[in-house]
């Protein structure tokens, strides 16, 4: 890994990389057991096995995202668009900060156990963030908006 950084024109001693995946602000990235490899915990736009156990969610998780596409999730739900799962929160500052980095943001609220006894299943990484393939509109609680 640090090869392929020095050949991208971005040389990094492991100490730099060590304090990298330790403060990164979101703990995006994990070592491997022997720690010689490195990935990212979520947001990966192809398919890769987390190895994440299913797991039971609270009754209700967020979504952050900008007022934008508010009219897009009434019709077609939470959808991954391009990642290999939706992205949910588990406290509202959370996702309003993720909905900021598109723009005007909103947070939905997911009825997310109801989902999981409905079958959808559900994985948390290790920073936090709550992954399922897909949330259709009816679990979602558009009565209930946080905006900024």
């Amino acid at each position: 890994m640090l090869k392929g950084c020095a050949s991208h024109g971005h040389p990094l001693s492991r100490e730099e990389l060590d304090v990298i995946v330790a403060e990164n602000d979101k703990q995006r990235f994990e070592f491997s057991d022997d720690r010689r490899r490195i990935r990212a915990r979520q947001g990966h736009s192809i398919e890769v096995d987390l190895e994440y156990e299913p797991s039971i969610p609270p009754d209700i998780l967020y979504h952050g995202t900008a007022t934008r596409f508010l009219d897009s999730i009434k019709l077609m739900g939470l959808v991954r668009v391009g990642r290999q799962h939706v992205h949910l929160s588990f406290a509202v500052q959370t996702a309003l900060k993720v909905g900021k980095r598109h723009g005007a943001p909103v947070v939905i609220p997911v009825r997310a156990r109801e989902m999981q006894e409905a079958g959808f299943v559900f994985y948390c990484t290790e920073n936090e963030v709550w992954l399922v393939d897909s949330v259709p509109s009816i679990y979602l609680k558009f009565d209930e908006l946080t905006f900024l």
